[in-house]
């Protein structure tokens, strides 16, 4: 399990070792991340501190293991082109070395990737005179004068929104996207030249204990939760609605589990959502109902470059190959959430 103390790798490895599994958890613990060695890393853990771009940890990572589960990853949005190196580095490089590694010591396992929805850039949209479209990204002039919906790329006109299907076109509009989709590519590659199947699991937006808080790399929900501790109100950006799915990380760390024990492997890219869209002005509210006496959440018509419009996951692949339904309420969520311990 790489990147185990993490959010998400850290709910996973608790749920594997639950079901009796032997775990080696690496993880570099990046001070953007993590202060220390965060003290809920389940103690039935192997625990290897460490960064995979060094071939030592890579190789002494993957001895003797018959899964992998690549949850490492320098994660946010990285519209400042000054961290681009940080994020291929970690990202790509890392994982790189950690295939190389697996490649050396003869892996004949199975392979979890945790990618991600950000590889689709905007979602699927309709137009009534052109069907299925792929938008540009959005111009800073729109966006400045409140117009937040991409129009349709040849006629202009308003697009209807959808559901993204996996096969749907890759379009990653922003650094930590391109860095993911390149670790698709790249466990790909791996897969065709070892036959180890892959499978790539991309989260939609994912929610819930052990968030990184107050940090540039905290979801959307963590940075909501801050504000309404501090008694201020939530700024929502845009208009509010921009519509994602949230999912709960209980849910997200069952579909790992589900992709790695598996009785056959279960190869492809799968969407993880709740398959219920949300705006996030919804989301915004459902926390501020969370905390007593909260105020309301402020829609400021801010924005920032690199993010999408609309991006609502199909999640019936899921549901139909790896028989991954969310069980996790979202109201329920919330209400956990905004008291949860984060990290």
């Amino acid at each position: 399990m790489t990147g185990g103390a993490g959010f998400i790798g850290s709910h996973v490895v608790d749920d594997l070792v639950k079901r009796g599994a032997r775990v080696r958890v690496v993880d570099a613990l990046l001070p953007a991340a993590h202060d220390r060695k965060p003290d809920y890393l389940n103690p039935e853990a192997e625990w290897i501190e460490g960064d995979l771009r060094d071939p030592a940890v890579a190789e002494r990572s993957v001895e003797g293991v018959t899964h992998v589960c690549h949850q490492a990853s320098m994660v946010g949005l990285g519209a400042d082109i000054g961290d681009i190196a940080d994020y291929v580095g970690h990202n790509d490089l890392g994982t790189a070395v950690l295939l190389r590694a697996l490649a050396s010591a003869g892996f004949a396992g199975r392979f979890v990737l945790a990618s991600s929805m950000v590889v689709y850039g905007e979602g699927r949209y309709e137009c009534r005179n052109h069907g299925v479209v792929q938008p540009r990204p959005r111009r800073a002039e729109d966006l400045d004068a409140g117009r937040f919906e991409p129009p349709c790329p040849f006629c202009g006109a308003t697009l209807q929104g959808g559901t993204v299907p996996e096969d749907a076109p890759l379009d990653p509009r922003n650094v930590y996207a391109a860095t993911k989709l390149a670790q698709e590519h790249l466990c790909s590659a791996y897969s065709r030249e070892t036959g180890v199947p892959v499978t790539a699991l991309r989260y939609h937006n994912v929610y819930g204990p052990r968030m990184p808080r107050d940090t540039p790399y905290a979801g959307v929900a963590s940075i909501f939760r801050s504000a309404l501790e501090g008694g201020n109100a939530p700024r929502v950006f845009e208009d509010g609605g921009q519509r994602r799915d949230f999912v709960h990380v209980r849910d997200v760390a069952r579909a790992n589990v589900l992709a790695l024990i598996a009785p056959k492997p279960i190869t492809g890219a799968f969407n993880v959502a709740s398959g219920t869209p949300r705006t996030v002005l919804d989301m915004a509210r459902s926390l501020a109902a969370a905390f007593e006496g909260a105020p309301q959440p402020v829609v400021t018509g801010e924005w920032r470059g690199g993010d999408v419009r609309h991006i609502v996951a199909s999640a019936e692949l899921s549901a139909k190959r790896l028989t991954f339904h969310a069980k996790e309420d979202f109201a329920a969520g919330m209400r956990e959430f905004a008291t949860a311990r984060l990290r």
